[in-house]
């Protein structure tokens, strides 16, 4: 079997659905359907049960699956090695990030990295999903997590806090403990912050969202107070801190790539703008 062949039935085995290994190999689903007949017909046995809602691999295609997924770690390996040898200050680098952290802080930081840098090609994924650095997904995260990979080298770039935030008029209201104040809460969340449960005995909960960008519009409405990262409530025009709830730790944010990219002036570049910009504004994180 050549390379494409076995890579797409481990890309199939992974996403089940001919749609979803297309997209990750950016094919045709023909494509797909193409690449995995042919290599049944020369292997002589079939390789997924076909079903209307997906394929259902049979022992046969996960065997090449992992064979297919170890060459793919030897790949990347091999790739990411070479990657980190490379020296030039030019040539693509792609740096994962949180959206809402380039939305409140960090677009500047770039702006002026890509002024500084004009041949290096920047991509930016911008994205809460814990990216694959051993899979070249990316060369360098920012990560808000309490445990940002065991097999990466990072370092912890600020501490986090986090307030419950409203509009003004919530807030004045929310001065008197006897007044009811209403709160948005992330859909898997049961109730509002302890301390604020305590202050507002006669809180309830108006909606649950599952996105922070749905709440926070939500909470510009007056729909109710919401409790998010300090950095956050901080930019957003409309709402303000209810500064008698106290604040609360929240998870920090990390810088971390690669250790085969430890070498690479790309990568360093980066880092030698991020990691001082947030040594610089760590009160934006954690001061009210």
């Amino acid at each position: 079997m050549n390379w494409d062949d076995m890579r797409t039935v481990l890309v199939l085995v992974r996403e089940g659905t001919l749609a979803g290994a297309a997209e990750v190999l950016s094919v045709t689903y023909t494509t797909v359907a193409r690449r995995v007949s042919r290599a049944e017909d020369m292997l002589g046995q079939q390789l997924f049960e076909r079903f209307p809602e997906g394929y259902i691999p049979t022992r046969q295609a996960l065997d090449i699956a992992a064979a297919a997924e170890e060459m793919e770690q030897h790949e990347h390996q091999a790739l990411r090695q070479l990657a980190g040898q490379d020296q030039d200050l030019s040539g693509p680098l792609t740096l994962t990030v949180p959206q809402l952290l380039i939305h409140a802080q960090l677009a500047p930081v770039l702006k002026r990295f890509v002024d500084l840098y004009p041949e290096i090609d920047l991509v930016v994924k911008a994205s809460n999903d814990l990216l694959d650095l051993a899979r070249r997904e990316a060369d360098l995260a920012i990560r808000i997590s309490a445990d940002p990979g065991d097999t990466l080298v990072g370092r912890q770039l600020v501490a986090q806090r986090s307030a419950c935030f409203a509009t003004p008029e919530i807030a004045a209201a929310a001065k008197d403990p006897q007044a009811p104040l209403d709160w948005i809460l992330y859909a898997d969340h049961k109730s509002p912050p302890r301390t604020a449960w305590t202050l507002h005995p006669n809180s309830k909960v108006r909606a649950r969202f599952d996105d922070m960008v749905s709440m926070m519009a939500a909470a510009r409405a007056g729909m109710g107070a919401l409790r998010m990262p300090v950095f956050l409530g901080r930019s957003t025009e409309g709402i303000v801190p209810l500064t008698h709830i106290p604040t609360e730790p929240y998870a920090p944010i990390w810088i971390v790539s690669h250790k085969d990219l430890r070498q690479s002036r790309r990568v360093a570049a980066l880092k030698d703008l991020l990691i001082p910009w947030f040594k610089q504004h760590e009160a934006l994180f954690t001061d009210l």
